[in-house]
């Protein structure tokens, strides 16, 4: 069937969080385009299935570790990237936050270091501090309007005894690289050669534009599964944040059954909710379609911006997006670096809520990332209220 992108869905009353806990200075009547969820209807298949679970009127205790729950998982692994993966190695997390925060429990102890790559994914600098972890920052390099890893400085932090585990961020967010297999395999080795653990985020992996390929971290270094966490979830690809449904692969057996006896044993946190389970089997199963009309979407909306700053805004340049929903434009040609003026601008007077630069650490300072999982006519809206504003204050 033919999706519509373009269809305009009223969330108020749903208690969004996107919508109803705008950040902080944000007018009420802010255009929320920061939460990475999105805009769009859910993919038919998935509304259908869960219609049809409602209808059993039961909703018990629901098993995560089923052949139909499992294969719909492992199915779409190797449809989609030829990764041949078993189901004794996937693990039930209710989020990807959650899992990294369980991991970074099990496999560092408080005051040992956990080296991450900015600009990136803010929680993860969150989820180590609050859990008494060392940040180390081994940047990516910015160069030319696009980023690559800084290995020579990758290599020095993980050689360090006290940096325990690499958080590898692939599709990465903010930046939006989707990482080569090279750049993955010397990522690897890096890792490989001092014994040190990973914890690989690949949630975005399904979000690519099109043409782009992705490459799976355990299919890439199979050689290395044995010091490797991936975590992976529905969530972004198929708009179900909310299902609370995300799947983790851990190969090592002292991880898997700590990590059982933590989920499980210690905290009760292995439940897997009854719709949200319905809702990722029917993804999986029935989702392809929905998802390739959606990323042709999405391309589209990643040009409107891009040739929209091109001409009216010059000296903005958006990072060219391989992959993720999130657009990441640097402004510092308007703003040189003063992260708290572009943050009035952008509030206070285009009135529209975008998740700031400078929150994915300071190399983020003078960007924006803006969630584009949203009907052209609002990223026309957003593009519009920027333009305006930046004409107010006399930069352009």
């Amino acid at each position: 069937m033919k999706y519509n992108f373009d269809e305009i869905i009223d969330r108020s009353g749903t208690s969004a969080t996107k919508m109803e806990s705008l950040p902080k200075g944000c007018p009420d009547d802010a255009l929320p385009l920061w939460v990475a969820d999105m805009d769009f209807a859910c993919a038919e298949p998935i509304l259908k299935a869960l219609h049809e679970r409602i209808d059993k009127k039961i909703f018990g205790y629901t098993m995560y570790d089923t052949d139909e729950c499992l294969g719909a998982v492992l199915n779409w692994y190797k449809k989609r990237y030829g990764w041949e993966e078993q189901k004794e190695n996937l693990f039930f997390c209710g989020g990807i936050v959650s899992a990294y925060a369980v991991l970074l429990n099990l496999l560092t102890k408080e005051g040992e270091g956990v080296v991450i790559q900015r600009p990136i994914y803010y929680p993860f600098t969150m989820k180590a501090n609050s859990n008494g972890r060392q940040i180390v920052d081994s940047p990516l390099i910015y160069a030319d309007g696009n980023y690559t890893i800084d290995f020579d400085d990758l290599d020095k932090k993980m050689a360090e005894p006290n940096n325990k585990v690499l958080v590898f961020c692939s599709p990465h967010n903010p930046a939006g690289r989707v990482w080569t297999e090279a750049e993955i395999r010397k990522v690897v080795d890096i890792c490989k050669k001092y014994d040190k653990w990973i914890i690989c985020d690949e949630i975005h992996c399904d979000l690519l534009r099109c043409g782009m390929t992705f490459h799976p971290i355990l299919k890439v270094a199979p050689d290395y599964a044995d010091r490797i966490a991936v975590c992976t979830a529905p969530s972004k690809t198929f708009n179900l944040a909310g299902m609370k449904t995300s799947n983790i692969v851990i190969h090592n057996k002292e991880l898997q059954a700590a990590w059982k006896e933590l989920i499980g044993g210690k905290l009760s946190m292995n439940g897997a909710g009854t719709l949200g389970l319905t809702a990722m089997i029917a993804a999986y199963n029935e989702g392809e379609e929905w998802l390739e009309q959606l990323k042709e979407y999405l391309d589209g909306n990643f040009a409107y911006i891009d040739a929209f700053l091109k001409e009216h805004l010059p000296k903005a340049h958006m990072v060219p997006s391989e992959g993720t929903y999130l657009a990441w434009i640097d402004f510092n040609g308007y703003v040189d670096g003063d992260a708290e003026k572009l943050e009035e601008i952008m509030q206070k007077k285009a009135r529209v809520a975008l998740d700031e630069g400078y929150i994915f650490g300071d190399a983020g300072r003078g960007f924006e990332r803006i969630n584009i999982a949203t009907p052209r006519s609002v990223v026309e809206d957003c593009m519009d209220r920027i333009l305006k504003a930046f004409k107010e204050e006399k930069l352009v």
